[in-house]
């Protein structure tokens, strides 16, 4: 425990802090990931996993249909819909630590 922080809830201690809930942290990499997929080139491994639609610029991730409730667990559906709701300037960022700096300032206005 760090001192000062011990009668705070846990949102405050996080804020104090300047760290991300465990949430955002998972989504964080996991949104990292798929950049990296994206980023490797077409036909290599992991490309397959997502369907991407070009437009404007912006690359968007297609969501398959599945008749099951499993679906939220599968990484490509629960990553698609953060994806494209990601500012375009994210999702253009031409590396990876671009791509960091502008989802950690994306992240930080979610409620």
């Amino acid at each position: 425990m760090v001192k000062g922080l011990e009668g705070k809830l846990y949102e405050e201690q996080l804020r104090a802090l300047g760290l991300f809930s465990l949430e955002k942290r998972r989504l964080r990499e996991e949104l990292t990931e798929v950049h990296n997929i994206l980023m490797r080139g077409r036909g290599g491994a992991g490309t397959d996993l997502f369907s991407v639609v070009t437009s404007d610029r912006t690359l968007k991730l297609c969501q398959g249909r599945f008749g099951l409730d499993i679906r939220k667990r599968f990484f490509t559906q629960r990553v698609a819909g953060h994806w494209n709701r990601l500012p375009r300037k994210v999702i253009a960022a031409p590396s990876l630590t671009e791509l960091k700096k502008h989802l950690d300032d994306t992240l930080r206005h979610m409620v």
